[in-house]
């Protein structure tokens, strides 16, 4: 069943193809100037060519018949070919017949076959030939009447008989005749076929707008025409077409310089009307996809087939290059011009095709690095392909410089190579800082701010090499020559590569800041608080030998809760708002009024900001003010707050024993072995 429908898919694209180079051939033929060489050459007095309008609708009736075979059923133009074949067939029997009927008249011999040598051999080729043919006429048709086919026969069976070779010749145009009139009577009989399968397509494709809509019909014939394999097999044809043409009429081998005009010349050639100009994108982009899987394959293997990213299937390519070939106007230039137009926009698409790997290959790079996966071969694999793409745009970039006049197009090109450079430098620097934390066995202080200086050098180098486009765009339309497709282009590369870059870096810089500051309003962890807390981070799962302590008295890595700070403003635990809660302080004293002390548990520390001060104004207050601490048996709250994973949870606080830094005298143990509050009542 896979070989058959394998078998069908082929059937489905290459019986097509001879609609759509009918439709180029229509295209390029120039009726008008078609019309003038008759009328300069000895074919003017022929009927046929004297109205001109038969042959304009004729050129009409071409393009429907096309249109027909391009979108007619598979079955039906199986069936179709077939029927073509067959006539093909009884016309290589007719070709047959004749040329043996000549070769007999030419020798004059009337007398018995098997008396004449050359003779004998013209008739069994000729019998040879005519039953090959019967058969497969029989075959194709899927009929056992073979004598349909046999009227070719005749000639040799009347030589056979010792018919006199003037008898002969009229045999053999009864025998053509008879063919004809069959082929006539099969035409009359399926006349009525084209207009009932146009009927019953009619039907469905109302039916399928009604029900589904226009949208689905679209997606429907493109799905069951396949235009892209469609189109690329064309485009392939046709450029097979033009190189064989190109090397049966030389001679001598060309040069290697040769070879690259050549190839270049030919590609013009076969995108000078609009169906070529299609094959040529969807063939741009097949070749994009098989560059952009061969990437994903080489860094990943078999499992870079499991994710498969939309945008990496070569869709960017081809529609680059159709914009860019649409509003130059290349089908209309000569085929020098276009060759060379054509160069340009190759490049274009090289440089979109690089930044596409880049885009496969940054995150894959970064991940082996930060993974501590030692396996040399996977690295390896990263770093040449890294290498490869910072090393080819600089030196694309380079040769453009070399061959090539400046000119805003060409200066898109090379800023394009030269951004896709400085960002594979910047993921080659930070893949190294990783490398270099793995061999040192201990985290690197401050590596995110490494990273982030980093990633802010080649973004702001990326930024001004985004200016200087702009600014040499504008000086040419300014002091040059001014186009709306310049203008256009110049807007574009102005909002998405210099203001959305620019608004991007600053925001980025103000969460950053953002983030430092709220970090230093927060408290630091004493040694007595992290040996109570006995707990490991729960960003990153180390311990922590120093720590911050958030208003809802959760402790963190300071470095761990800033680059959490940097995507959103909740506590990792809780998910409490940190950014309501911390207010910036209006003086020394109301900045350490909600802290705990460098001895003070935080649950304490909340449970003394929950119980009401008592002012001294009055006489009770007074004495709530001079009276001791009461004391507590409660045991302090479990901390069962667990990341957002929930596969960690805090366990509880045991109590110090020695209750060395207490100063009141009350402090310590309980007689049931409980902690005491009293020593975080202090009098004013």
């Amino acid at each position: 069943m896979a070989m058959k429908a394998r078998v069908e898919a082929v059937l489905n694209v290459g019986l097509r193809i001879p609609s759509i180079m009918l439709l180029e051939v229509l295209y390029r033929w120039d009726v008008s100037s078609f019309f003038q060489k008759i009328q300069r050459s000895s074919l003017n007095n022929n009927p046929l060519f004297q109205y001109k309008y038969i042959a304009l609708y004729l050129h009409y009736v071409g393009y429907i018949l096309s249109l027909v075979l391009l979108t007619l059923p598979r079955q039906h133009l199986v069936q179709l070919y077939l029927y073509v074949l067959t006539a093909l067939l009884l016309f290589a029997g007719h070709q047959l017949s004749r040329d043996y009927v000549r070769g007999e008249l030419d020798s004059g011999y009337e007398g018995p076959l098997y008396l004449e040598p050359l003779s004998m051999n013209r008739f069994t080729t000729a019998l040879i030939g005519q039953v090959v043919v019967c058969t497969l006429c029989s075959c194709v048709m899927q009929t056992k009447q073979i004598w349909l086919f046999s009227a070719h026969l005749l000639p040799l069976v009347a030589r056979l008989c010792l018919v006199p070779l003037e008898t002969i010749v009229f045999i053999n145009r009864f025998a053509m005749i008879f063919t004809g009139l069959e082929v006539l009577y099969f035409i009359a009989s399926n006349l009525l076929v084209p207009y009932n399968l146009a009927k019953t397509a009619y039907r469905e494709l109302v039916q399928v707008v009604e029900v589904y809509g226009l949208l689905a019909l679209g997606m429907s014939l493109w799905n069951q025409l396949v235009l892209p394999v469609l189109f690329m097999c064309f485009w392939l044809v046709l450029f097979a077409l033009q190189i064989y043409t190109y090397f049966s009429t030389r001679d001598q081998p060309p040069s290697r310089e040769r070879l690259l005009f050549l190839f270049l010349t030919s590609i013009a050639e076969c995108c000078s009307t609009p169906y070529s100009l299609l094959g040529l994108v969807f063939t741009v982009s097949f070749v994009a996809l098989g560059v952009l899987t061969l990437c994903k394959f080489y860094l990943q293997g078999y499992r870079a087939f499991m994710n498969d990213n939309a945008m990496h299937r070569g869709m960017t390519e081809g529609i680059t290059l159709l914009i860019l070939a649409v509003q130059t106007g290349l089908i209309e230039l000569q085929v020098i011009h276009r060759a060379f137009l054509l160069s340009i926009i190759l490049f274009v698409v090289v440089a979109s095709i690089l930044q596409s790997m880049l885009e496969i290959a940054d995150p894959i790079v970064l991940a082996l690095g930060a993974s501590r996966d030692k396996s040399l071969w996977k690295h390896f694999r990263a770093v040449s392909l890294c290498l490869f793409l910072l090393v080819f745009p600089a030196y694309m970039a380079y040769m453009i410089c070399q061959f090539f006049r400046m000119d805003f197009w060409l200066l898109i090109i090379i800023s394009s190579s030269i951004l896709t450079s400085l960002q594979v430098l910047g993921t080659l620097l930070i893949y190294i800082l990783f490398m270099v934390e793995e061999f040192r066995k201990a985290p690197v202080e401050n590596m995110d701010e490494v990273i982030y200086c980093v990633n802010g050098t080649y973004r702001l180098l990326e930024f001004l090499v985004a200016v200087c486009v702009v600014a040499y765009g504008v000086s040419e339309t300014l002091f040059g020559e001014w186009t709306v497709m310049g203008s256009t282009i110049i807007l574009v590369h102005s909002y998405y590569n210099v203001w959305l870059r620019a608004q991007l870096g600053w925001q980025s810089f103000l969460l950053r800041r953002d983030a430092v500051h709220k970090i230093q309003s927060m408290p630091t962890a004493s040694a007595l608080q992290l040996q109570q807390h006995n707990d490991i981070c729960s960003i990153c799962f180390q311990d922590m030998k120093s720590a911050v302590i958030t208003p809802c008295s959760h402790f963190f890595h300071a470095a761990c809760l800033k680059k959490w700070l940097y995507v959103q403003e909740t506590c990792p635990l809780c998910h409490g708002q940190l950014k309501s809660q911390l207010q910036p302080a209006s003086s020394p004293g109301a900045a350490n009024q909600g802290a705990p002390t460098a001895n003070q548990n935080p649950a304490e520390a909340e449970q003394e900001q929950a119980e009401p001060q008592v002012e001294p104004d009055t006489e009770e207050g007074a004495q709530a003010k001079n009276a001791p601490p009461m004391k507590t048996s409660a045991e302090p709250e479990l901390e069962t707050d667990s990341l957002s994973s929930g596969s960690l949870k805090i366990q509880p606080k045991e109590c110090d024993k020695a209750a060395e830094s207490s100063t009141n005298p009350d402090g310590g143990l309980n007689d049931d072995g409980s902690c005491s509050t009293s020593d975080v009542h202090s009098s004013s």
